[in-house]
């Protein structure tokens, strides 16, 4: 598979990461444009991927992405529509403010065109990406677009009235549980534990418990209480978390975002 891709920033090289990672898609097969920060050139220089500043050059892919930011996305999409004259390649944009609709504005109706919102953790094959299809799309140029995609992570698909809680669920969550984990080892600093240590701890403890919820099917209180025995420990820093207000925080930190 040949990947072309404009932009490599957070989100851009995050996933030219991941298709080097899988070993699916060989780095000559990945074609970047990356703007005018040198951000793409010191990335090639250690991913040797093949970098471009030559739209004609995208004609030669399988799929196209669109990792820029929302202001460029139409911009492109029309100078590259312009440059395929008349091919079908499936194109992504990763951008949350540019709907398909608006795309298709440009490329019309029928062409394979859609939006997905990938998270960070796709550079190490273990992101949650949604994707909003178009409505009119056919059978290889969808496989096309989830086989891209699959490689990163896991696919979900998604309507478009989700697409902005969906991003901030997937695609901020990671900040919010990274704050959590710097916490956690925080307090076990405090007590005693090496840095290293605890980092490395509350990173383990974290995914094991995600892959517990995952793999079990249990809802996350039955887990909750599973560990919480009467005047035990756990359930009385599950109450010191109570108390501070820990629930409400999490779930006004993505309240809060939905309505900035």
């Amino acid at each position: 598979m040949k990947i072309g891709i404009f932009g490599a920033g957070h989100m851009g090289s995050a996933m030219i990461k991941g298709w080097i990672k899988s070993g699916v898609v060989a780095p000559p097969d990945i074609i970047v444009q990356g703007g005018k920060r040198g951000t793409a050139r010191e990335l090639q220089q250690s991913l040797h991927f093949t970098l471009t500043n030559n739209v004609a050059d995208f004609k030669a892919v399988d799929i196209i992405f669109l990792a820029v930011g929302t202001p460029a996305i139409l911009p492109i999409l029309k100078d590259l529509h312009e440059e395929l004259d008349g091919l079908t390649i499936p194109i992504i944009s990763v951008s949350a403010g540019v709907s398909v609709k608006e795309m298709q504005e440009i490329t019309g109706q029928t062409y394979p065109i859609a939006q997905a919102i990938p998270n960070t953790p796709v550079q190490i094959n273990q992101g949650m990406t949604g994707i909003v299809y178009p409505e009119l799309i056919s059978e290889d140029h969808q496989s096309t677009m989830n086989h891209s995609l699959t490689i990163l992570g896991e696919l979900m698909e998604i309507t478009e009235d989700k697409i902005g809680i969906f991003g901030t669920l997937a695609g901020c969550g990671p900040a919010f549980v990274d704050v959590f984990m710097e916490s956690l080892a925080d307090g076990a600093v405090l007590n005693g534990m090496d840095r290293d240590m605890a980092y490395h701890v509350a990173a383990k403890m974290v995914s094991s418990a995600a892959n517990l919820l995952l793999e079990t099917g249990k809802h996350p209180g039955e887990l909750k209480d599973g560990v919480t025995s009467p005047g035990g420990t756990t359930i009385k820093g599950v109450t010191a978390l109570e108390k501070e207000g820990f629930r409400y925080a999490t779930i006004n930190a993505i309240d809060t975002i939905m309505k900035s």
